[in-house]
């Protein structure tokens, strides 16, 4: 029975790796830590509408902006490779000036990619159990300083989401002329959203939308 295996497997990740940290950002054809805002520790956010949604609570400083092409791949990879079940997504942040004094505030985000849940043969994320997450930056995406923001939302727990948050510091190049719709974050999400409160467990969803505003894909 599903229900089963998506507990059993759930059960199996919490007493490997209950907790965990994008640590790392992949840019292109390299990878750094440096430029991410280091979560202080692997516990989740656990409010959508506290300040901490946007780049997780009281971040370290990154000490360098990277630089990385439209079309080019941006993502984040875990310091494990054991995680929740529930949806992900990659959003880009236009910052106002120097991304490095930016806090991520204002209606600035727009999402780049997500990750969602599929039924055949049964009932899972499509994130589940991955080392990385990365997608493409859009070619139309205009040339700046942007927060690259990753998060992971545990639904292992039902009526009490977790989000597992980083943000990293890039300079977008070699963009075009697109005028992506931006939302706030927080603000993107309502903490009565279906795709937050649903029990995963029973009964077994059989639709699963991904909170957040629509892909922006150019």
């Amino acid at each position: 029975m599903k229900v089963a295996g998506i507990a059993a497997t759930v059960a199996l990740a919490q007493s490997v790796s209950a907790h965990y940290i994008w640590n790392t950002l992949i840019a292109g054809d390299s990878t750094s830590t440096a430029a991410v805002r280091q979560p202080i520790n692997n516990s989740p956010v656990t409010d959508v509408t506290s300040s901490d949604i946007t780049c997780n609570v009281s971040p370290g400083q990154a000490s360098e902006t990277v630089s990385v092409a439209a079309g080019s791949t941006i993502g984040f990879q875990l310091d494990n490779t054991i995680y929740h079940q529930g949806p992900a997504a990659i959003y880009l942040g236009a910052a106002p000036s120097d991304v490095a004094s930016w806090d991520g505030s204002g209606d600035a985000w727009f999402k780049i990619a997500e990750w969602g849940a599929e039924f055949s043969p049964s009932f899972t994320f499509t994130d589940f159990n991955v080392a990385q997450l990365t997608t493409t930056i859009p070619a139309s995406v205009p040339d700046g300083q942007y927060l690259a923001r990753i998060e992971q939302i545990g639904l292992h727990v039902a009526g009490s989401p977790q989000w597992y948050i980083s943000c990293a510091q890039i300079e977008v190049t070699g963009g075009g002329s697109g005028s992506p719709a931006k939302v706030s974050i927080p603000g993107y999400v309502s903490a009565d959203d279906p795709g937050l409160t649903v029990n995963i467990y029973n009964p077994v969803p059989t639709s699963y939308t991904v909170p957040g505003p629509a892909v922006y894909s150019g």
